[in-house]
């Protein structure tokens, strides 16, 4: 089976290789193809990868075969080929593995600082940054959607890309039920309650009542055998101060809402607090990733080991992972440091690939789950994955006022951006960037859209419209 991953210069991409690799008896990938549009760092990651194979060929030895590209190295059974040939990389793909960033980290830092210096939140996926990165994003998932669509039609694309939802759904257009979106956030929440309170999550007695969109989901309920278990957590200060989003968000709220929120919230339910921190810091996450990884891949280049280098720079990434939601002293947990998304990435092409079945939470269309969006909005929600089928479970919970209210306008917002992308007009996408619930102002939503067109020229050259 031949797995391709896009974006397969990114940073994080040894992480997806590993599970890839572990996983290795229960999804037959025979090949690994590295795609992404910047050769050098390309070149890098292939080196890691190939460092990583050859850590577990049988006989630890460097070979070649001569591939296409830029490069193919073996390991145990499964050929790593780079290439910077999008068509090279797609065609005959039974899986693909999407995680692009247009613009890279400098355009993440763009991103931030436009919005800081109008006062709001200046964050990757949430409000106006997730906008702008979403706007530059937007025309290479389509064209990479319809390369997919006619290049390999009967693979799975699994989306990575933020922002992982809107993305997810403009993807749909070309692709339907053959794109699904992961994150490992509301996974990764499932499994610190189940694990304070003694429960498998994987269990069939198990169900699990979590319902929103892409960093901006809740988990209502965790039932065994019937029983909602949450309460009892949300009633014991011992058990409920274990669980991260709890202590970032404070334990008070979260029983104030009734129900525990996705990490993501702590934007939303404290916006003030979140927009001083950062511009508090003297360093936004998007500068201090920039400039981490314009060193690593730079002296990754020259280096003899140049995985050992990515194991220690990981480490200190993932250590400094929304450090604005936390006190100053706070570090994150052991099981929070572990990333995720590269293992539910492996299970869901277990599920539809190989047989497995799993139960977990997808980015999927929503297809009458939340009432008022439409059928074909993706939405987050617990799925069960077999056989090559996804079918999302309806929540016994529904959101509540408050809840819809949020997941209703940032849709709207998400919708808004796709449609402005694909029409090039400046007005949607100030329509968009207004009804964002982290934008205050019609002015300043204006004032936004004209400071990213001067930040990016990327947007620019998408917003060609009155």
């Amino acid at each position: 089976m031949k797995l391709v991953i896009l974006g397969g210069g990114g940073f994080r991409v040894p992480l997806v290789f590993s599970a890839v690799l572990a996983a290795r008896h229960r999804v037959p990938i025979t090949e690994v193809v590295l795609h992404d549009a910047d050769a050098a760092r390309l070149s890098v990651m292939h080196r890691v990868l190939t460092a990583q194979a050859e850590r577990l060929a049988p006989d630890g030895g460097a070979r070649s075969d001569g591939a296409r590209g830029l490069g193919q190295a073996p390991g145990p059974g499964v050929r790593v080929h780079a290439t910077t040939d999008l068509d090279e990389a797609v065609t005959g793909a039974d899986v693909v593995f999407a995680a692009i960033r247009v613009g890279g980290t400098r355009g993440r830092v763009l991103d931030e600082q436009v919005a800081l210096q109008r006062g709001l939140l200046g964050q990757e996926t949430i409000g106006p940054g997730g906008l702008a990165y979403a706007l530059r994003t937007l025309p290479m998932m389509d064209h990479i959607a319809a390369r997919i669509a006619e290049l390999a039609p009967q693979a799975w694309t699994i989306n990575f890309t933020n922002p992982a939802g809107l993305i997810t759904e403009a993807m749909r257009t070309h692709l339907g039920e053959r794109v699904v979106g992961i994150c490992d956030t509301p996974i990764g929440l499932v499994r610190r309650v189940a694990r304070v309170l003694g429960v498998d999550p994987a269990a069939e007695s198990v169900q699990v009542d979590y319902l929103g969109l892409n960093h901006l989901g809740f988990l209502h309920g965790l039932h065994v055998d019937g029983v909602d278990r949450l309460p009892e957590l949300l009633a014991d200060d011992g058990l409920l101060g274990q669980i991260e989003e709890a202590r970032t968000l404070g334990l008070d709220w979260v029983r104030a809402r009734g129900a525990i929120p996705n990490e993501y919230l702590y934007y939303y339910d404290y916006a003030r607090e979140a927009t001083a921190a950062i511009r508090g810091a003297g360093q936004t996450r998007g500068e201090f990733l920039d400039a981490q990884q314009a060193a690593f891949y730079l002296e990754a280049a020259r280096a003899e080991d140049p995985r050992a280098l990515w194991v220690d720079t990981l480490a200190e990434r993932e250590a400094s992972y929304m450090a604005e939601a936390r006190d100053a002293d706070a570090s994150r947990d052991d099981d929070d440091l572990q990333g995720g998304y590269h293992e539910v990435a492996v299970d869901l092409m277990a599920a539809l690939l190989a047989g497995e079945r799993h139960r977990m939470i997808l980015d999927v269309a929503n297809d009458g789950i939340v009432p008022t969006l439409a059928d074909e909005a993706v939405i987050e929600v617990p799925c069960v994955v077999s056989e090559g089928t996804i079918r999302a479970d309806v929540p016994p919970t529904p959101l509540a006022l408050d809840e819809l209210a949020l997941v209703t306008a940032v849709k709207s917002a998400d919708r808004g951006i796709i449609c402005a992308a694909r029409s090039g007009s400046r007005q949607r996408a100030w329509h968009a960037f207004a009804v964002h619930p982290l934008v205050d102002s019609a002015a300043v939503a204006r004032d936004l859209v004209d400071a990213y067109i001067d930040a990016h020229p990327t947007i620019a050259a998408v917003l060609v419209e009155p």
